[in-house]
C-alpha cells in the first residue's frame, strides 16, 4: 500500500480563493474590507518568514493588511498597549501576535488581551473555552485546518480512534477537542506515556506534532490510517521535514499530509477565513 498525498497547498489555495470571494461580496454589498493586524515583536528568521506569508496571502484574498514589526526590546507595556489600539481600532478585525515572543514578555497576558472577537489565531481563553462546549466562535487555527483535511478525505470520521501526540495549547489539547467533535475517540499521548508506539499502532487517525524530526515511525502507523503530520523541522541541511518518518510512513498509511506542503498552508488559509468570520462576528452578520 502507497497513501494517497492530502495536498494540503492545494487545498489551501481553493480557501484562500473562497475566502476572496466573499470578501468581494461583502465589499460589494457595501461592507468593510476585512482587515488584519499582524504584530511581530523581533527578528526572529522563522517568524519573519511566517509573517511575510500570512500578510501576502491576506492581500491576495483582498482584505487589508496592517504591518507592526517592533524591536526585540519592545517591553510587554508596550506591547500590550498597542494590542489595546488594535482592539479599539474598527478598521481591524481580527489581530495575530506572531509566537514566540521575547523571554521577557508573558505570552498568555499577551493573548488574553487580545478581545476574544479579533482573536483569529483561536488561543484566547474564551474561545478555547467555546470550543470545550462544543459551541466555537474563532477555533485555532491549525487544528481546524487539520479538521478541513481530514474531512476532504471523504473518510467517515465517526467512531475512529485518533490518537494525537503532543499536548501543546496551540495544537495537541484543541486538535483533540476538534477530533471529540467530529465524533472520534481521542488519546492524547505526550512525554510521560508509556509504550507511545503500541499506542500510536491503535491509530484510525493520527495527528504529530511534537517538534521532532521523524520522530514517529514508519511501523507505529495501523495500515490503512490517516497520518496529519503537524511539525515543521529544518535538518542540518536546511531542508523541511516533518514529525513522522514520511518515506517509511507512506508506505503503510491510507492517506499522509508531506512536509513542507500539508498542514502548513492550510493553517494560513484558515487564519483568513476566521478574519472573514471574525469581521461577520463584529458586524453582526455571521
Amino acid at each position: 500500500m502507497t497513501a494517497r498525498i492530502i495536498d494540503g497547498k492545494a487545498r489551501a489555495e481553493r480557501l484562500v480563493a473562497d475566502v476572496g470571494a466573499a470578501v468581494a461580496a461583502r465589499v460589494a454589498a457595501g461592507g468593510s474590507r476585512p482587515g488584519l493586524a499582524v504584530v511581530l515583536v523581533g527578528d526572529h528568521p522563522a517568524s519573519q518568514v511566517y509573517v511575510r506569508n500570512k500578510r501576502r496571502t491576506t492581500e491576495a484574498a483582498g482584505m487589508r493588511s496592517f504591518a507592526h514589526d517592533l524591536p526585540a526590546a519592545t517591553s510587554q507595556q508596550e506591547l500590550l498597549a498597542r494590542v489595546d489600539r488594535l482592539n479599539a481600532d474598527p478598521a481591524v478585525n481580527g489581530i495575530l501576535v506572531q509566537l514566540p515572543l521575547p523571554k521577557h514578555i508573558d505570552e498568555e497576558a499577551v493573548t488574553e488581551r487580545i478581545a476574544p472577537l479579533k482573536d483569529v489565531d483561536g488561543f484566547h481563553p474564551y474561545n478555547i473555552g467555546r470550543l470545550v462546549l462544543k459551541r466555537p466562535t474563532l477555533r485555532p487555527c491549525t487544528p481546524y485546518g487539520c479538521m478541513t483535511l481530514l474531512k476532504d478525505t471523504g473518510e467517515d470520521l465517526v467512531g475512529k480512534h485518533a490518537v494525537v501526540i503532543g499536548q501543546s495549547n496551540i495544537v495537541g489539547r484543541p486538535m483533540a477537542l476538534e477530533l471529540l467533535m467530529a465524533r472520534c475517540t481521542v488519546t492524547v499521548c505526550h512525554s510521560a506515556t508509556r509504550d507511545l508506539p503500541g499506542l500510536v499502532r491503535q491509530g484510525d487517525i493520527v495527528v504529530a506534532g511534537v517538534g521532532r524530526a521523524g520522530f514517529v515511525r514508519g511501523d507505529w502507523i495501523k495500515p490503512g490510517a490517516i497520518v496529519i503530520d503537524v511539525g515543521i523541522n529544518r535538518t542540518a541541511e536546511g531542508k523541511l521535514t516533518g514529525d513522522v518518518d514520511f518515506a517509511a510512513a507512506r508506505e503503510i498509511a491510507g492517506w499522509i499530509t508531506p512536509v513542507p506542503g500539508g498542514v502548513g498552508p492550510m493553517t494560513i488559509a484558515t487564519l483568513l477565513a476566521n478574519t472573514l468570520r471574525a469581521a461577520e462576528l463584529q458586524d453582526g452578520t455571521a
